[in-house]
């Protein structure tokens, strides 16, 4: 009779998890380790027919790795639960479990973190790296596990990247406030770069130059990208004195929401003496009154098409890198006057 995962795991003095993973071709282990894992389980007789019977559908579980850096922007919010719900959508059709996992970045647990991931029975990652910039993606990618990454793109690093078209999204709401006012439009931005506004304003001001106007004229505040921290911000600019422009874009629906409040407690009236458009479609965008007009993201759409991505790199290994940008709708509300 040949002898056992377990038994062999013995003689070799490792754990049954990773001569699980060598045996059934999992990441999670070195190549040396494999090698020397099946190399002793052919000399000991082990019954390789019996993984063959296995269903082809990778055991272990998905994980969606949360990458928080400065955390003004990753949080429990509802952008992020429905661009989670459709992860969890995909990974039920394909029986796959799913876990959630936070990365924080701290130089002295970062890569234990990452090595905690590597010897789990993590069998593919999608990686949110909204607050990412290009040189934290590298000891991801160099684990030996399929990884899609969600909301972000890098020129320089070859990787499967689902993510918002952000710059159609911004030249969508820039153009409608232009049409819309007849004015110059302002610029509410974040105060954090990230790169997702960083293509949000390649769109906001490429829709000021095609429509005759300079780009150097558009007023742009500087804001938190969160309610609380806009309201603050955009008040004490207003209480400061600073120059208002009569219509705004805003990077997101927080940022848009935080200024309106703050210019509606100043006095101004939105849209009449102030028009403001946002960015995301969040459910904040509707409470205020009046209700926000804003840029439509498939958030669930996204979480859907980044775990389709991930289950293909699994079932086929060495595909090249391809980057899905996903369009968005712009939703006509109330915080834009016309004319």
């Amino acid at each position: 009779m040949g002898i056992t995962a377990k038994e062999l795991a013995g003689k070799l003095n490792l754990s049954a998890a990773a001569v699980s993973m060598a045996l059934n071709g999992k990441p999670g282990v070195s190549t040396e380790t494999r090698r020397k894992v099946l190399d002793a389980a052919e000399r000991y007789g082990y019954d390789f027919s019996r993984l063959s019977d296995k269903k082809k559908t990778p055991s272990g579980e998905i994980y969606f790795v949360m990458y928080k850096k400065h955390g003004a922007v990753v949080a429990d919010t509802p952008f992020f639960s429905q661009v989670s719900d459709g992860i969890a959508l995909e990974c039920k059709k394909q029986g796959q479990k799913l876990k959630i996992s936070y990365i924080y970045e701290e130089e002295d647990s970062l890569q234990r973190q990452i090595e905690d991931i590597q010897y789990s029975d993590c069998c593919g990652i999608i990686l949110l790296g909204t607050e990412m910039e290009s040189a934290d993606l590298k000891p991801f990618l160099d684990l030996p596990i399929p990884l899609v990454l969600l909301d972000a793109y890098f020129d320089t690093v070859p990787c499967n990247c689902v993510l918002i078209n952000n710059m159609q999204g911004a030249y969508l709401a820039a153009r409608h406030l232009i049409r819309s006012c007849r004015k110059q439009p302002g610029y509410l931005q974040s105060a954090y770069q990230i790169s997702n506004f960083a293509e949000r304003s390649s769109g906001f001001y490429k829709a000021v130059r095609s429509c005759g106007m300079s780009a150097s004229k558009s007023i742009t505040h500087l804001l938190t990208p969160s309610v609380d921290g806009a309201f603050a911000d955009m008040d004490e600019l207003i209480k400061n004195g600073e120059e208002l422009a009569s219509c705004y874009f805003a990077d997101n629906d927080l940022i848009a929401v935080g200024a309106a409040k703050a210019l509606m407690q100043n006095g101004y009236r939105i849209p009449e003496d102030i028009s403001i458009v946002g960015f995301d479609n969040m459910p904040v965008s509707t409470v205020i009154d009046p209700a926000l007009t804003t840029i439509h993201v498939p958030k669930q759409y996204m979480g859907e098409a980044a775990a389709r991505r991930l289950f293909s790199l699994m079932d086929e290994p060495g595909q090249p890198p391809i980057k899905i940008e996903i369009d968005t709708t712009l939703i006509y509300r109330d915080s834009v006057g016309k004319l």
